[in-house]
């Protein structure tokens, strides 16, 4: 195996051969180019989108800036949104459902390190990856570390470290993240904490 087979492995691997460090500079080529597009450019907007990502729905939407390393390791389903400073180290897959709506200063780190100074020092590096199922909402300053799998219906906190899964339809929030409560049918009829929605329309 050559390093970027290793990498997309999840084996300890080197990312400045096999051609890893040319790839990381196209993306940022890319990267660079969608984060100064001007605001009113929306198709050249999608277009790179779906350039820097490996796979998307119909509907994708990243507001600037987004980082990543490759981009081609990262899967959205349809109608995914994520606000400012959206950032991916994704060396491992990061595979993402629908209707997922992320809120600012998300980062998702599948990249990590040995944690004895002699095995870190060697320059290899892991990533583990990510899985993030539908209809789920992650709250502004999250940090999902390799591994996770976070299930569909789940509401992630804001300032929340993810460390292990989240199941699915839970609210979930902490350092280290943990769950808090399901989310039940009673929780349809409100908009926030004990405020009822005013429309018939939800």
């Amino acid at each position: 195996m050559n390093q970027k087979e290793r990498m997309l492995a999840g084996l300890p691997y080197k990312a400045w051969l096999d051609g890893l460090s040319e790839e990381r500079l196209e993306n940022k080529k890319r990267i660079f180019a969608f984060n100064h597009l001007e605001p009113d450019r929306l198709e050249e907007k999608e277009r790179l989108l779906k350039e820097i990502l490996g796979k998307t729905g119909k509907y994708v939407n990243i507001e600037a800036p987004f980082h990543c390393d490759y981009g081609y390791n990262i899967e959205v389903g349809e109608n995914f949104f994520a606000n400012y400073n959206f950032t991916v180290l994704d060396v491992g897959r990061v595979i993402i459902g629908d209707n997922v709506q992320i809120a600012p200063n998300v980062s998702i780190y599948t990249a990590g390190h040995p944690v004895h100074p002699d095995s870190r020092n060697s320059g290899y590096e892991y990533g583990i990856g990510i899985t993030i199922g539908d209809n789920v909402w992650i709250g502004g300053n999250v940090c999902i570390l390799p591994g996770v799998t976070i299930g569909s219906g789940a509401v992630i906190g804001a300032g929340s470290v993810v460390t292990k899964d989240i199941p699915g339809l839970v609210i979930a929030a902490g350092n280290p993240c943990r769950v808090l409560r399901a989310i039940t049918e009673e929780d349809r009829d409100f908009y926030f904490r004990g405020r009822r929605f005013d429309v018939d329309d939800y």
